[in-house]
C-alpha cells in the first residue's frame, strides 16, 4: 500500500488515521460510560475522567490533522459510481463526522476551561482557552454532551453506510478504506 491517496484507494496514512480516531472516539466514550459505575470522588473516577480529557484532545488533533489531509489530497472513486445524491449524502455524512471530531473535544474544553478547571493532557496542564465563567458553563457542558451523543448516530449511520454499500451495492466504498 502507498503513503498517499490514489484515485483508486485511501493511501496507508489516510487508513491509518482513520481507524486510529475510531479507537480514540471508542476509547473515549468508553470512559465516560464506564466512570458512571465508579463512586464519585474516587481515585479509579478521577483517572478515568482525566483519561476521557486527554483522550478528547487527542481526538480533537487528530481531527484537525485530518480535516487537512483531506483538503491536501484526492478522494478515490467510488466503483461503480454512485448516484449524485448519494455522493451529496456521503460529503455531508464525512463533514459531519469532521465537525464531531473537532467540535466535541473543543466543547469538552471550552467548559473545563469555563469551570476553572485545569486542562490535563499527559501530565501536562494546558491553557484555558475562555476565562472561567460558571454561569456559561452549564449551556457548553450541555452542548458537548448533545454532540456526544449526536455522534453515536453519526458513527452509526456511518458504519451501517459502509456494510451497505460492501454488501448489498457490492461497491469499493469500504475496501477503499481497509488496510
Amino acid at each position: 500500500m502507498q503513503w498517499t491517496n490514489t484515485r483508486e484507494r485511501y493511501g496507508s496514512v489516510s487508513v491509518a488515521l482513520h481507524w486510529l480516531a475510531l479507537l480514540l472516539i471508542a476509547a473515549a466514550y468508553a470512559g465516560m460510560e464506564l466512570k458512571g459505575f465508579l463512586p464519585r470522588g474516587s481515585a479509579a473516577r478521577e483517572a478515568i475522567k482525566t483519561w476521557h480529557f486527554t483522550l478528547g484532545l487527542c481526538v480533537l488533533a487528530l481531527g484537525m490533522v485530518r480535516v487537512g489531509l483531506a483538503l491536501a489530497s484526492c478522494t478515490p472513486r467510488i466503483n461503480p459510481p454512485p448516484p449524485p445524491w448519494q455522493s451529496w449524502l456521503a460529503t455531508a455524512m464525512k463533514l459531519a463526522l469532521y465537525l464531531f471530531m473537532v467540535a466535541t473535544p473543543l466543547l469538552g474544553w471550552l467548559f473545563l476551561s469555563a469551570k476553572g478547571s485545569a486542562i490535563p493532557f499527559f501530565g501536562v496542564p494546558l491553557p484555558g482557552l475562555i476565562a472561567p465563567a460558571q454561569a456559561s458553563a452549564g449551556a457548553i457542558k450541555d452542548a458537548h454532551e448533545l454532540l456526544a451523543n449526536l455522534g453515536y448516530l453519526l458513527i452509526a449511520a456511518h458504519a451501517a453506510a459502509a456494510l451497505f454499500h460492501h454488501h448489498v451495492l457490492r461497491d469499493n466504498t469500504l475496501r477503499r478504506m481497509l488496510p
